[in-house]
């Protein structure tokens, strides 16, 4: 009983955070204890010095088990064989008595001692990590399954300042001074990079802007990816928060300079095609001369397209294209747009033929249509051989005007097509043919569709032609 409540009194003294060596005293005295219990009548079992031992293993480690191995010899085996006698099986219990205490202190203290390495090595990786994680130059965000903030790092936190300068409850769809990429519209909840990702959401570039004051706030490319457990289902998200608020300055600095000098240029060029077609219509001019201003009038086309294809891309990155709708046939305005590419395709050598209905009233920006129409048919032809065929069709499916452009050209490789739609790409074929162009026609292309509510599609394969789908809505 005495030995219960030493050992009582070790466990609350060791709470209440008593010296260490107070409760490596008040072993010591259980010991005493178990050594002065094996002296009386009815004698008591010595082995019980054990518990003592393997809670001074458990606070000394080795030195612990060595006091164990010494008090037990001092207080329970020499008292023991000078009140019993040494002999027989008296001696064999005395001397086997401190052994078990020894072994089992230093079985106890060697496991703490592992799990002491253990927990130091896991909290050096922790510190680490943590190191690590405040280098990079880049916010990184751990979600749980519930969309609960579970860790971020210091860059991620000198984000959320200006993005929630009034505090963050550290919960994913938390709407702040946060912006879509145009700089000016407040990201929803349901928007919000975090919500999307708490939801299972994954992707890459999501370009946003943080922060009230337009002199400091930053543009940041977020990417996002799932976490999933053994069994596949979903734990939580990973984000990663770059800032390209340089970059995105630059581009905006890029586009406006693009605009301004291919406005200024476009006003005396449009003047040249002028007054070079003026002099052709002269019939007295020498042929010599016809023919070198013919070669004049085809390069300032050229470079008046180029400059309307500049201006057109620096509208469509300044927002939606704007449209001038008003109630047209689309069926006609196809075929006339074919009827003026049929010279250019019989001099490639290239079959050009069309399928529409007789008529199609549609509600749309019909010379903005036009020009989709237009950048789809010289699109074709560049990319077709001699002798092979381009066919344009129209057709209305669920409320949908379907306008196809399907050509037995060059194709397009599956790694391009994710990029036909960029802004200046043009494929490696295309390079590798010397096909002229910027890599504009498309991307201006996708840009009228999207204003216009629809979209444009392709399927293609490499060697074997493309089609180009456009899908619009018919409003009569």
């Amino acid at each position: 009983m005495l030995v219960v409540l030493v050992l009582l009194a070790v466990t609350f003294l060791s709470r209440g955070r008593l010296p260490l060596r107070a409760v490596e005293a008040v072993l010591v005295l259980d010991i005493a204890a178990v050594g002065l219990a094996r002296l009386s009548p009815d004698g008591g079992s010595g082995l019980l010095v054990v518990l003592p031992a393997l809670w001074l293993g458990r606070l000394l480690g080795r030195r612990g088990a060595a006091v164990a191995g010494v008090a037990t010899v001092l207080l329970v085996t020499v008292p023991g064989l000078l009140y019993t006698g040494a002999e027989g099986i008296f001696l064999s219990r005395s001397v086997s008595i401190p052994v078990v205490a020894v072994i089992a202190s230093l079985a106890i203290a060697g496991g703490m001692e592992q799990v002491g390495r253990a927990m130091e090595t896991v909290e050096h990786q922790r510190r680490v990590s943590d190191a690590t994680l405040d280098t990079v130059d880049v916010g990184l965000v751990l979600l749980d399954r519930r969309g609960g903030y579970v860790g971020l790092n210091r860059r991620h936190r000198d984000f959320m300042a200006l993005a929630y300068p009034g505090g963050h409850s550290g919960r994913a769809g938390q709407v702040g001074e946060v912006l879509d990429s145009d700089g000016t519209t407040p990201l929803a909840a349901e928007q919000m990079p975090t919500y999307r990702a708490a939801q299972g959401e994954e992707f890459d570039d999501c370009r946003i802007w943080v922060g009230r004051d337009p002199l400091t706030r930053r543009a940041l490319s977020v990417s996002a990816r799932s976490v999933r457990d053994e069994r596949g289902t979903f734990a939580g998200a990973a984000l990663a928060y770059k800032d390209v608020t340089d970059f995105m300055r630059a581009m905006e600095v890029k586009d406006e300079f693009v605009a301004s000098v291919s406005h200024e240029l476009r006003t005396p060029l449009t003047s040249i095609v002028g007054y070079v077609q003026m002099l052709l219509e002269d019939g007295e001019l020498d042929p010599v001369a016809v023919r070198q201003l013919q070669v004049v009038d085809r390069n300032a086309q050229r470079l008046l397209r180029l400059i309307t294809d500049l201006l057109d891309t620096a509208q469509i990155d300044a927002g939606p294209v704007a449209l001038t709708r008003a109630p047209c046939d689309l069926a006609q305005l196809v075929r006339a747009c074919v009827d003026a590419a049929r010279p250019a395709y019989r001099a490639a050598g290239i079959r050009l033929e069309v399928h529409a209905p007789a008529a199609l009233a549609t509600l749309l920006d019909g010379q903005r249509i036009e020009q989709v129409v237009d950048n789809l048919l010289t699109n074709a032809m560049k990319y077709s051989s001699r002798g092979t065929e381009v066919c344009v069709e129209l057709v209305v499916q669920d409320g949908r005007a379907v306008l196809s452009v399907r050509d037995q050209g060059i194709g397009i490789s599956a790694a391009d097509r994710d990029r036909l739609f960029t802004r200046f790409f043009r494929s490696r074929d295309a390079e590798d043919r010397s096909i002229q162009g910027v890599g504009l026609g498309l991307s201006i292309t996708r840009g009228i569709v999207e204003a216009h509510g629809g979209r444009i599609e392709v399927d293609s394969q490499l060697g074997a032609g493309s089609t180009f789908r456009v899908r619009l809505p018919v409003a009569a």
